[in-house]
């Protein structure tokens, strides 16, 4: 796997900027997918605290961030909040998944720091205001507190739908989000809550679909109507791009947001 940045696509062209500050999982994808349609995505990490999924699965690593740019900058110097503001009032998309007082404690305020004709989206576990934003949450646990899980057809217990599934759908709900701001083109500064997304793509009633899951010869089946529907199981796809290592970006993209 190469680890070495490279050019942006495109070079030359100006394509709307998206500076992702989050991690893991949702965020990225939200991301991932903004670059797929045509943004270009910078990866902006703390050189204290590295994203925690570059440790993980590789591949889901590389799927989320090949062909992205990678800076890191150190936030406890002056120096790096200064830069991470110049990065945020140069994005035409901010990206973060974190608590409300994390970011006051950086100096960052969306509502000030944000351009005037860019948008903002805050994912969280369950909002980003009030109580809600003290709350933190995991894919697993949102997704079956939301009401995603399924009945064990042979120990009747409650189970999590899918790999902390709640992760993959606010990312997808994330970038539509997103996108349609950026067709209304103005500033806006959007909450997407994980158990939100999850609530709304389950329904409100949920127990007749969880317990209708049924696994059969190595097969799970999922029957709606008086009809078996089987759930397809997951295909891999090709890595697009170059992975970048940690910073390697950092003074070609500060150079040009700084201009110097």
């Amino acid at each position: 796997m190469a680890t070495t940045g490279a050019s942006p696509p495109g070079a030359g062209v100006r394509r709307p900027l998206v500076v992702d500050l989050s991690a893991l999982w949702a965020g990225p994808l939200c991301a991932h997918v903004l670059g797929l349609a045509g943004h270009r995505v910078v990866k902006v990490e703390s050189a204290d605290r590295l994203d925690a999924s570059r440790w993980g699965n590789p591949q889901l690593y590389a799927a989320l961030h090949a062909g992205h740019e990678s800076v890191v900058l150190d936030f406890t110097t002056d120096t790096g909040r200064a830069r991470l503001k110049s990065l945020i009032r140069a994005a035409d998309v901010v990206i973060e998944a974190s608590r409300p007082r994390a970011l006051r404690d950086l100096g960052i305020d969306p509502r000030r720091d944000l351009g005037p004709n860019a948008t903002w989206v805050a994912i969280t576990a369950h909002g980003r205001d009030g109580e809600s934003g003290m709350r933190v949450g995991f894919g697993d646990d949102v997704a079956a507190g939301a009401g995603a899980w399924v009945v064990d057809p042979g120990t009747h217990e409650p189970v999590p739908t899918g790999d902390a599934i709640a992760d993959p759908l606010t990312g997808l709900a994330a970038a539509v989000a997103v996108l349609e701001s950026r067709d209304r083109q103005g500033r806006e500064l959007l909450d997407v809550a994980m158990s939100a997304v999850v609530g709304s793509a389950v329904g409100a009633d949920v127990t007749p679909l969880a317990t209708a899951a049924t696994r059969r010869d190595g097969r799970w089946l999922f029957s709606e109507g008086g009809c078996d529907h089987e759930v397809a199981l997951p295909r891999g796809r090709a890595v697009q791009g170059v992975v970048p290592s940690p910073g390697v970006d950092t003074h070609r993209v500060m150079r040009e947001v700084e201009g110097g």
